[in-house]
């Protein structure tokens, strides 16, 4: 879409963000290779550059296709991505150090091959932005979305141990040795999607209340079909794949989407009380029947006294995994070791589940609040497109991605810190592997498709400012009454 005149689409503002970004990303190169080689190598420059190229491609794709899009967004996660690739890139080469064996190269070991899953994911949210040109056409096919969600989200429970289950829960589909595949990484893209069609179509019959209690209104025992049924299938998530954070997160997405939809804050009270309720059972199951319901009770017990020399030793569910990541971030304290200095090592799956942990340790407290800043930043933007779209699917579909981003890095975040009991999540874009990369950047670009659609002037009508409209925004939760046609 041509750009029309006298708008501003703070294009430009987004390629400077993105090359700020970058050079703190050489930075981070440099600093570990001084602190690890105690030299910089001739091509240290190389990932970075490679990273920079990338990122301005995707940049390209957005002024053609969505001019007006958040300027924000991209030089956010662009940060982000590419420190985790360069952390990737510090444990190659310490791992190269320890066996006495060369450095990898560019495109060798795991920061080389993040590197790809980073060229491979940033095509597919190119590829989004040019065929989704406008995204309520989502909605015509709100109902396959769901049932593939549902099916990949399931997919694991049904499959084999031997190609499902890694550290005890059953979140991967596994192709040999080398290659795994995450499905409900996707699924949580199709599931918003579906949630938000369902919510627009039966908003008025499920904001209807019953009776108050408390100031609070609460609805009608025949309404909570729907809350009941993703309830069951969280909890059947919680069991058979032995996770807690995927349950949390699918069941968290409908309940906040659904209070979205219909302002209703007894929505919430009741999928607090009826998740929290489920896990207690489930953990009382464990205890006393065992079965499925016993390797969640293990890892609550592990959680609840994570230094008990009974659970610290065990060879299997034992609870050294959570202590050395404590003692990591204790050991970084305020300002950290600095990158490359640290021995993140010392803690396992330090490239996946842990790798807020091994950075800690090395960029220190405040190197993770900003870190933690930049999540809340992106979460802010996509909060910020829901406001500014005006059709209820799509306010319904920003809110809940922005959601679902939020949700998920508190729930590893939490896992780590001993908040909740640990969960097979990854950090987005942080940790190693293709599945949550790619399926984070393609939330990512539907967050840019809306944004765009939220930000572009109206025709014939002022221009929006790269900062957003000056008139107030569309309350997010108000004022839903358009009617998504398939």
């Amino acid at each position: 879409m041509p750009r029309i005149p006298g708008t501003k689409t703070g294009r430009n503002s987004e390629l400077g963000l993105l090359l700020f970004a970058m050079v703190i990303v050489a930075l981070f190169y440099v600093t570990v290779e001084m602190h690890q080689l105690d030299t910089v190598t001739s091509t240290f420059w190389v990932p970075p550059l490679l990273l920079g190229v990338l990122f301005v491609g995707l940049h390209f794709v957005v002024r053609f296709a969505a001019p007006h899009a958040d300027p924000v967004l991209i030089p956010t996660v662009a940060l982000i991505n590419g420190l985790g690739v360069a952390f990737q890139r510090r444990l190659d080469i310490e791992n190269s150090l320890a066996n006495k064996i060369p450095l990898p190269g560019t495109f060798s070991g795991i920061s080389g091959k993040q590197l790809l899953w980073t060229l491979l994911a940033l095509i597919l949210a190119a590829g989004l932005l040019l065929i989704v040109r406008d995204h309520k056409i989502v909605s015509r096919y709100a109902y396959t979305l769901g049932l593939v969600g549902i099916v990949l989200v399931m997919l694991p429970a049904v499959l084999p141990a031997s190609i499902s289950e890694i550290n005890g829960a059953r979140l991967w589909i596994r192709f040999g040795n080398s290659f795994s595949i995450q499905p409900g990484e996707f699924a949580k893209l199709a599931l918003v999607s579906f949630f938000a069609y369902y919510l627009v179509r039966k908003r008025e019959v499920l904001s209807l209340a019953s009776r108050r209690f408390l100031g609070i209104d609460f609805p009608r025992g025949r309404d909570l079909g729907p809350v009941v049924t993703v309830w069951l299938l969280s909890l059947l998530v919680l069991v058979f794949e032995k996770d807690l954070g995927t349950a949390l997160l699918y069941f968290g997405l409908f309940v906040v989407t659904l209070y979205v939809a219909t302002e209703r804050a007894s929505w919430l009270i009741i999928g607090l009380v009826m998740f929290f309720g489920g896990v207690y059972v489930a953990y009382l199951l464990g205890e006393a029947v065992g079965g499925p319901f016993l390797n969640f009770y293990d890892r609550a017990s592990v959680w609840l006294d994570p230094f008990d020399p009974e659970y610290y030793n065990r060879k299997f569910g034992s609870s050294f995994q959570l202590v050395q990541g404590l003692l990591g971030l204790g050991t970084g304290g305020m300002f950290g070791s600095g990158p490359g200095a640290g021995s993140p090592f010392q803690v396992p799956e330090v490239r996946t589940d842990f790798i807020f942990a091994g950075m800690g340790e090395e960029i220190g407290l405040f190197g993770l609040a900003a870190l933690l800043i930049c999540y809340l930043l992106v979460v802010e933007r996509g909060l910020r497109a829901a406001l500014g779209v005006r059709d209820s699917f799509g306010k319904l579909v920003a809110g809940g991605m922005a959601f679902t981003l939020g949700l998920q890095v508190f729930v590893i975040l939490g896992g780590i810190t001993g908040l909740i009991p640990l969960t097979g999540q990854t950090t987005p874009f942080l940790s190693a592997g293709g599945s949550s990369l790619m399926a984070n950047w393609l939330l990512i670009a539907m967050l840019l498709r809306i944004s765009d659609a939220g930000r572009k002037p109206a025709a014939g009508g002022p221009a929006t400012p790269a900062t957003g409209p000056k008139q107030p925004p569309a309350q997010l939760h108000g004022a839903m009454t358009e009617v998504i046609k398939p």
